[in-house]
C-alpha cells in the first residue's frame, strides 16, 4: 500500500517548517537513502531523507510552501509493483474517536443500578522517523535503523562501518559527522548502550500569564496612518522571541561585571598570527580577541566545574565538557553555533572552526547539532564600540558572557596612573544554578586566563 511522506520534525522543537525544495519529481524512483526534499526551519535548511523504497507517487505540498505542520503529509510513495498513477492524494488523517456505548434502558428497581463506563481504544500512533517523516501506518520502517543524520549514513556507508555499533554524541543520541570520524580513527566503533525507557512526560505547570499588553490594533492606533511600514515577523524572529521571553520569565537573571586588561592578550594574539604558516598561499589561520573569549571561557568552565551546569527542576547537570555557544547575527535574527569542547582545542581550530560555523550560520545550513545543546554562551558587542552590556540566558545554558569593547583607560598600577587597554565584561547567571559566588569565582577564572593569556597555549 502507499506510503504518506510526512512532514518531519528536524528538531525537539520544531512545529511548522517551510518546504523549500522538492530534489525529486513525480514518476521518480526513490531508494533508501535519498535526499528527496530541502526543509526551512528558523535556524536552518535541512535534508529530508527516504527510509523506503518505490516510486514518488504525489507531491502533496508544492515547493515554496510556508508553516507546513510538523506530521503533515507532502507527500506519497507507492510501493513496489503499484501503479502510482492510480495513487490518489490523501486527505488529512485522523485519529478515530472512540465510541461510547449505546446505553440500554433500565428498569427502575429498589437498588441504584450504575450505566457500565465505555472504555476507549486509542489508535495506534503512527510512527514518524525523524529524517524521513514518512508515515509507517504504526510500524517502524527501519526497526531498530540507527537515528543518524544523512551526511553520517554516507560516511559510514563509504568507510564500511555499522551504524548500529556507533554511539551518537548528537542531541538525543543522534549520530552525527565526528562519530564516524572517531569510529574511523579508531579501528572500531563503541558500541551504542541499551537505551533506558523514557518515562512518561510531567504535564509542567502553566507560568503565570503577564499582564496583557495594548492589542496590535491599539498599538497601530497610536500612530499616524501611512507613517508606518508593517512587516510580519518570521519563523526566526518569533522563535527568538518565545525564548527569550520565557527565558526572563522563568530564569531569575543575577549579574556580575568585571574590567580585563588586554595589553599581554592583544600582544600575543600578534605574535601567533605572525607566525602562522601559509596554506595555498594564505595564513592557515588568523586568531581575534573573540576565538582567545571563548577560549578562555572554557578553560575558566573546567576551573570552576560547578558552574557547568544546566538547571532542571529534578536535578542539576554538571557537564563534563566546556561547550561553548557564541551568538552569531545573521538576516533577521541571531543563532549560536556551539564549539563543542572548545577548553580541548587549539586557539587555531577554534577560529577556523567558528569561521566556518558563522559563514554556514549566514546561508542557514547549520545542522541542529551545531547550534542546539552547548554549556554557557558568549556574546560579544566589541567590534560595535558597546562599552558594556548585560545578556540574556539562552536556555539550556546557566551563564552567558557579555563582552564589551577594548578601549585604553587610565589604570592605577603600583600607585601611579598608567594607560591600558581595557575591556569589560558581564556574566549573566542563573541565579538556581550559579549564585553570585559561584558566578564571581567563574569571571576571576576568565580574567586570569586573558591577562595571562600564555596559560592557554599550555
Amino acid at each position: 500500500m502507499p506510503v504518506n511522506i510526512l512532514m518531519p520534525a528536524l528538531s525537539p522543537t520544531m512545529e511548522k517548517g517551510n518546504l523549500a525544495k522538492w530534489l525529486k519529481k513525480e514518476g521518480d524512483a526513490i531508494k533508501s537513502g535519498d535526499i528527496i526534499a530541502e526543509i526551512e526551519t528558523d535556524k536552518a535548511t535541512m535534508e529530508v531523507e527516504a527510509v523506503d523504497e518505490g516510486i514518488l507517487a504525489k507531491i502533496v505540498v508544492p515547493e515554496g510552501t510556508a508553516d507546513v505542520a510538523v506530521n503533515e503529509i507532502i507527500g506519497v510513495i507507492a510501493a513496489e509493483g503499484e501503479d502510482a498513477k492510480a495513487v490518489s492524494t490523501p486527505a488529512k488523517a485522523e485519529a478515530p474517536k472512540a465510541e461510547a456505548p449505546k446505553a440500554e434502558p433500565v428498569k427502575a428497581e429498589p437498588a441504584k443500578v450504575e450505566a457500565p463506563k465505555a472504555e476507549a481504544k486509542s489508535a495506534p500512533t503512527p510512527q514518524v522517523t525523524a529524517e524521513s517523516g514518512i508515515n509507517t501506518g504504526g510500524k517502524s520502517v527501519s526497526g531498530d535503523r540507527p537515528f543518524a543524520s544523512p551526511l553520517a549514513r554516507r560516511l559510514a556507508k563509504d568507510a564500511g562501518i555499522d551504524l548500529a555499533r556507533v554511539q551518537g554524541s548528537g542531541p538525543h543520541g543522534r549520530i552525527v559527522e565526528k562519530d564516524i570520524e572517531a569510529a574511523k580513527q579508531g579501528g572500531a566503533a563503541k558500541a551504542a548502550p541499551a537505551s533506558a525507557p523514557s518515562a512518561a512526560p510531567t504535564a509542567k505547570p502553566a507560568a503565570a500569564p503577564l499582564a496583557a499588553g495594548p492589542s496590535d490594533e491599539q498599538t497601530k492606533k497610536l500612530f499616524a496612518p501611512g507613517s508606518y511600514e508593517e512587516i510580519p515577523h518570521d519563523g526566526m524572529r518569533k522563535t527568538i522571541a518565545r525564548r527569550l521571553t520565557e527565558a526572563k520569565q522563568t530564569i531569575p537573571h543575577f549579574y556580575v561585571t568585571l574590567d580585563c586588561e588586554l595589553d599581554a592578550l592583544l600582544k600575543l594574539r600578534a605574535e601567533l598570527n605572525a607566525a602562522a604558516p601559509e596554506k595555498d598561499g594564505k595564513p592557515a589561520y588568523k586568531l581575534s580577541v573573540n576565538d582567545m573569549v571563548i577560549k578562555a571561557l572554557a578553560l575558566a568552565l573546567r576551573a570552576v566545574p560547578d558552574a557547568n551546569v544546566s538547571w532542571t527542576d529534578g536535578a542539576m547537570l554538571k557537564h563534563k565538557h566546556a561547550d561553548v555557544g557564541v551568538a552569531v547575527s545573521i538576516p533577521g535574527g541571531l543563532i549560536t553555533p556551539i564549539v563543542r569542547d572548545a577548553c580541548h582545542k587549539t586557539l587555531s581550530q577554534i577560529s577556523n572552526e567558528m569561521k566556518d560555523m558563522a559563514a554556514r550560520a549566514k546561508a542557514r545550513k547549520l545542522k541542529p547539532e551545531e547550534y542546539q545543546g552547548g554549556t554557557s554562551a558568549v556574546s560579544n558587542l566589541g567590534m560595535f564600540g558597546i562599552k558594556d552590556f548585560a545578556a540574556v540566558i539562552n536556555p539550556p545554558h546557566a551563564t552567558i558572557l557579555a563582552v564589551g569593547a577594548g578601549e585604553q583607560r587610565a589604570v592605577v598600577k603600583g600607585g601611579q596612573l598608567a594607560v591600558a587597554t581595557v575591556m569589560s565584561v558581564t556574566l549573566s547567571t542563573d541565579h538556581r544554578a550559579v549564585d553570585g559566588a559561584l558566578g564571581a569565582e567563574l569571571l576571576q577564572a576568565f580574567k586570569g586566563y586573558i591577562e595571562k593569556p600564555m596559560a592557554m597555549l599550555v
